[in-house]
């Protein structure tokens, strides 16, 4: 029996690791890895019972994509190569009042699947998003790409990579963003703790935005490696990642026995830690830039916002590793 198995039915797509036990189930028209199980335990958060309960409002289920931007705005507009750009409130697509929030993709249903395989190694679906030709995206972010995102299963995790092509003429601002929520089952929340490989703080002003002020991780977290869930709330925002020898830097969840490990790829400069007594989950949020990264840019509050040159292309990966299950 191979190792690596792939199903489709409809417009869901079955990723299997058959000897870690582990099973991911994407939404292909809209790129989403909306459940991961391990041994049939859950290891993203579920708030739904069936598929037909989130499909079409996606929102903060599975693994969603912020884009075009990750997070909050300060206002309903934002800044690109020296040009101030005003969403269309209208549109419904910027999120609710002022302050827009977590992109207006999550809920697109347009992903079309460009490749699906399984081999030796592992299993994969591939899917492509055609920004430029959707008109209510265009208009609130005129800059047109095409995203392509491929959901891999190999050696007991599951590889989410990214891929922009740019065919504008002008470059395009990068604060991508990816919003999980994971969750344990062989412990209460009061028993898990956290592990954040990174060196510094972004502190927040009252609407939750970066103030252009840092501090190291360790006036927040003493230690940041052995955190106590149960003794923070955090929706905080942590630079300089500490990348390993195979250029990734290691997030962990852990609990009695179980442990989930984030690893993102050098292009993902941030992680959002999200935790909160009144969830039993806690998100890890790898994201290419801050909230708020394209209007700090703009005031010079912000220096490491990436972009993509014209005809140029942005690529990058994370991967959940899900361990002790």
């Amino acid at each position: 029996m191979s190792r690596y198995t792939i199903a489709r039915e409809g417009d869901v797509v079955t990723l299997t690791d058959t000897d870690a036990s582990l099973v991911v189930r994407v939404l292909t028209t809209a790129s989403n890895a909306y459940q991961m199980t391990v041994k049939g335990e859950d290891v993203l958060r579920r708030k739904w019972e069936t598929l037909d309960d989130i499909r079409g409002h996606m929102e903060l289920n599975g693994i969603p994509l912020l884009w075009p931007y990750a997070n909050r705005l300060d206002e309903q507009a934002f800044y690109a190569n020296g040009q101030k750009y005003s969403f269309d409130p209208a549109l419904g697509n910027t999120g609710p009042g002022a302050i827009p929030i977590h992109g207006f993709v999550m809920d697109a249903d347009a992903w079309n699947v460009l490749d699906t395989g399984a081999d030796a190694t592992s299993a994969w679906v591939a899917m492509q998003l055609e920004f430029f030709r959707i008109p209510r995206y265009m208009k609130q972010f005129p800059f047109a790409h095409t995203l392509t995102m491929t959901y891999r299963v190999q050696d007991g995790a599951l590889e989410v990579q990214t891929r922009i092509d740019s065919s504008s003429d002008e470059p395009i601002p990068v604060a991508i963003g990816f919003h999980p929520y994971f969750q344990l089952t062989d412990s209460p929340r009061e028993d898990w703790r956290l592990s954040v490989a990174a060196r510094t703080h972004w502190p927040l002003s009252a609407d939750t935005m970066p103030t252009g002020e840092t501090q190291p991780i360790t006036r927040l977290l003493p230690d940041p490696k052995n955190v106590a869930v149960k003794d923070v709330t955090l929706d905080d925002i942590f630079t300089d990642l500490e990348f390993d020898t195979r250029g990734r830097a290691v997030m962990s969840l852990m609990g009695r026995r179980q442990r989930i490990d984030v690893e993102v790829g050098p292009k993902f400069k941030t992680i959002l830690v999200l935790s909160r007594a009144s969830e039993p989950t806690v998100a890890f949020e790898p994201m290419a830039a801050i909230s708020n990264a394209l209007n700090l840019t703009q005031k010079g509050l912000y220096k490491d916002l990436q972009s993509i040159p014209p005809g140029g292309s942005w690529e990058e990966s994370f991967w959940i590793r899900p361990l002790g299950f």
